[in-house]
């Protein structure tokens, strides 16, 4: 796939899976929503219920900026699987213009979200690498 179709295909993703690094170095996956600008992933905290509103992830990137996400499409038609991993480094917003702008987006691709922001931290990953693969393509 070209790089503007793995684009689309990360901006209308409706769920990825990021990683973040442990203090032990190892990975911490965990599945979450996010909206995309140009070459920034923002997500955030929103109210789901949750132990703590200071998760592991935020902790993570706090000690190791680097992540990675992907997205996917399955198929039992194995000819049609793909995904697409964006790199980057993540940055935990302070409110102001930016936190507003990605809240704004996803409150725009999550109906959930239209009826009060989510109560935040807010978390912008500025994508350095993106990488995909198709079946249609062959191996990758």
């Amino acid at each position: 796939m070209s790089e503007g179709e793995a684009w689309d295909r990360l901006r209308t993703a409706r769920i990825g899976h990021m990683a973040s690094v442990n203090p032990d170095g190892s990975p911490h996956v965990v599945p979450f929503v996010f909206a995309v600008n140009d070459r920034t992933i923002y997500w955030t905290v929103d109210a789901k219920p949750k132990r703590t509103r200071e998760l592991k992830r935020l902790s993570n990137i706090r000690s190791n900026p680097h992540v990675e996400m992907v997205v996917d499409g399955y198929s039992e038609d194995w000819g049609t699987l793909w995904w697409v991993r964006a790199r980057g480094v993540a940055r935990i917003l302070e409110p102001g213009k930016e936190w507003d702008r990605a809240l704004t987006l996803l409150s725009e691709k999550y109906e959930q979200y239209e009826a009060g922001p989510p109560p935040g931290p807010v978390v912008a990953i500025d994508v350095t690498h993106v990488v995909d693969w198709e079946a249609s393509a062959g191996d990758g």
